[in-house]
């Protein structure tokens, strides 16, 4: 079964040749949902019942950070359950949001992982009407103030795209905070956005409307083209859906204004990081990535001093919502694997 068998209201999980009946959700979605008032109210049209359903999750919490005087009040999911086990903390992508994990997350809850999906600084839908630096340091401490506050033990740490550099720098930084880390089709040798410190503000946001273009972000012809090129078919119907969700944290009304904050701070560049990163890794990549080349999946293997690999065939860009009950399986393995 593909992608392409989906209705927009379908799930996909079941997909990939290592399901585990154990790891599919007994809980039932409803179109009918109620949503945190902060939210766009655009997310009434979305139709993906699961998307729905993670929406309706999504909580602020304070977060204390030494960049601003006063807290962030900081997007995410709280687990369903605390347990003793290792708990799993789920980041997402370059200008995404924690509705990435909408099919993955019910998974690893089923299999009893403590699991929470956390939105990165000036992304998903924290509160940045007073907008603190958006750099790389302060999406680094904003991660670990919260892990500080609320998470308290070493993690296994997920990464997707961008997300992947997100984890390995946290991980360089903070390695007492980690205890594994999961890459999935990492970005992790782009050279960040550097060449845009030294342009004037003006010139910045105009070369804001251009990075658009490239990482896909607001519009919906971009947003449909970006869905299409990060999974491995999709009907028409479901394609617009999806990036209905993709695109749902940019119509808050400091999205803008965040995004220039990061692309004038240079972005992330942790290619020079790669080798200090000493926690077991397990390093997950769809074989149809038509946004990053698997070859630097085994470039990232060889490089990483402690990795194991597994690839997801039929699989595009981002496996988590694409594969998720193979993802799950994988995730679950790992933080089970001692």
């Amino acid at each position: 079964m593909t992608p392409a068998a989906l209705s927009p209201g379908a799930t996909p999980l079941g997909f990939g040749p290592t399901t585990n009946k154990l790891l599919q959700p007994r809980f039932r979605v409803s179109a009918a949902q109620a949503f945190p008032s902060f939210l766009p109210k655009q997310v009434e049209i979305i139709k993906d019942p699961f998307a729905r359903k993670l929406a309706s999750r999504i909580e602020r919490l304070p977060v204390q950070v030494s960049f601003s005087e006063g807290c962030i009040m900081s997007s995410c999911v709280k687990p369903l359950l605390q347990t003793n086990t290792t708990p799993v903390v789920l980041l997402h992508g370059f200008d995404s949001s924690c509705l990435e994990w909408r099919y993955t997350l019910p998974l690893l809850e089923e299999a009893g992982l403590e699991t929470w999906a956390m939105d990165i600084l000036g992304w998903g839908f924290s509160d940045l009407e007073r907008l603190p630096s958006c750099d790389v340091a302060s999406k680094r401490d904003h991660l670990y103030q919260f892990w500080k506050s609320y998470i308290k033990r070493p993690m296994l740490l997920v990464g997707p795209s961008l997300g992947a550099a997100v984890a390995i720098d946290f991980a360089v930084n903070h390695p007492d905070a980690v205890e594994k880390l999961v890459l999935l089709d990492a970005s992790v040798y782009s050279e960040g956005t550097s060449n845009m410190t030294t342009l004037p503000k003006a010139v910045a946001y105009a070369g804001v409307f251009l990075m658009k273009q490239v990482y896909l972000l607001k519009s919906v012809p971009l947003r449909l083209y970006a869905t299409y090129l990060a999974f491995n078919g999709l009907p028409f119907d479901t394609c617009l859906d999806w990036s209905n969700v993709g695109r749902l944290h940019c119509l808050l009304p400091w999205w803008e204004d965040a995004t220039v904050a990061f692309m004038n701070s240079g972005g992330y560049n942790v290619s020079s990081q790669i080798e200090w990163v000493k926690h077991k890794t397990l390093i997950i990549w769809g074989e149809e990535d038509q946004i990053i080349s698997n070859k630097l999946a085994v470039k990232l293997h060889c490089e990483l001093p402690n990795a194991i690999i597994r690839q997801v065939p039929d699989c595009g860009h981002i496996p988590h919502v694409e594969k998720p009950s193979v993802v799950a399986n994988l995730i679950v393995e790992f933080s089970q694997d001692d």
